[in-house]
């Protein structure tokens, strides 16, 4: 995940159990906000998805995006930013240099690291 900040999205690389890149996801989300546990954001329920080569886009979860808006949980001017900022993001990703995707779609992660174990809250 990518996420730079004030933006109001984040980048996924998605991969399979191979680590072979299957494409890229805008996650449309508030900017993060440092927190004393880590980073928290509000996901906007809209996403983004396009292939490796980054050529085509398609909006991903609409039907709850649009419930969202028609139950009054996302209003129609935030959801026109929302919108907005997708589309800047879709350009970023699809103007951006290939160098950079190339590089994320060539990781793997060291061998050496393991799933961490997930503390228990009291």
């Amino acid at each position: 995940m990518f996420v730079s900040p004030g933006a109001a999205h984040a980048l996924y690389a998605m991969k399979n159990e191979e680590y072979k890149l299957t494409g890229w996801d805008i996650n449309l989300q508030e900017p993060i906000i440092r927190t004393a546990f880590g980073f928290d954001t509000t996901d906007y329920l809209l996403d983004i998805t396009l292939p490796p080569d980054r050529s085509e886009w398609k909006w991903k979860d609409e039907a709850d995006f649009e419930e969202a808006v028609a139950t009054g949980k996302i209003s129609l001017e935030q959801a026109r930013h929302i919108r907005q900022e997708g589309e800047l993001a879709v350009k970023q990703v699809q103007e951006g240099t290939s160098t950079f995707y190339d590089v994320w779609e060539n990781w793997l992660p060291p061998k050496e690291w393991r799933i961490p174990e997930l503390l228990q809250w009291r």
